[in-house]
């Protein structure tokens, strides 16, 4: 997809922090969650928090040891180096799984994952509800669940028409103990000058502790990472 904001960017430096510039704005998301524990929507609906006032250029944390986070302190220089970059650089369609129902694409990138747990709930999976979007309010389950997707694993179509997205301005979410949730497409280049593929919603690690870098693969649960 082509980038809402071009004068936006996402500069990783190398064995350090993301360095954002052009004025992204900063808000804060969560999950509101079931009384199951199971994540339903995002949290503030309608109205975001803002983080911070925005920032012309800021540095966030990518090693996950900064201790004014989501800002970058310094801290990589005092502890072993941030993680090269492993992640995939094709395009996602030369990764995806394609799965379809009555009317419906649904494509699932799992490099993308960072374990937000909207696709499945205690009864049932989206992988599953694909074959029952016959019945409208499955489809309508289905639909609203691919789409709180954060880091864009999922994406579906309806139709054969085009991908269908969450109209997000661009923006980073900090998600409370998770990653940095980037929306709205804005670019995202590598030290190398790479850019990655420009997507409306991804999911970048600031723990330090993934395996796809700079993506998140959801470490971040396993090591109990904290934010404040």
């Amino acid at each position: 997809m082509e980038s809402k904001a071009s004068q936006f960017r996402i500069l990783i430096n190398e064995n350090g922090p993301y360095k954002v510039t052009g004025g992204v704005p900063l808000v804060q998301r969560y999950p509101a969650m079931s009384v199951h524990g199971e994540p339903l929507e995002w949290d503030p609906v309608g109205a975001e928090v803002q983080a911070s006032p925005v920032r012309k250029q800021y540095l966030l944390c990518r090693c996950g040891n900064s201790k004014n986070k989501p800002f970058c302190d310094g801290s990589h220089d005092e502890n072993p180096p941030v993680g090269e970059l492993t992640a995939d650089r094709r395009p996602s369609a030369e990764r995806h799984r394609v799965y379809s129902g009555a009317g419906v694409v649904m494509t699932d990138d799992t490099t993308f994952c960072m374990e937000a747990g909207f696709c499945g709930t205690r009864f049932t999976k989206v992988w599953d509800m694909i074959q029952r979007v016959e019945d409208p309010e499955v489809l309508a389950r289905l639909t609203r669940m691919v789409s709180n997707c954060p880091s864009g694993r999922l994406v579906y179509s309806l139709e054969g028409g085009e991908p269908v997205e969450p109209d997000y301005q661009p923006s980073i979410a900090t998600v409370i103990d998770g990653p940095l949730w980037v929306r709205g497409g804005i670019p995202i280049e590598a030290p190398d000058g790479f850019v990655y593929e420009i997507r409306n919603r991804v999911t970048l690690c600031r723990c330090g502790e993934s395996t796809n870098t700079p993506f998140c693969d959801g470490s971040h649960e396993k090591i109990h990472f904290k934010t404040p």
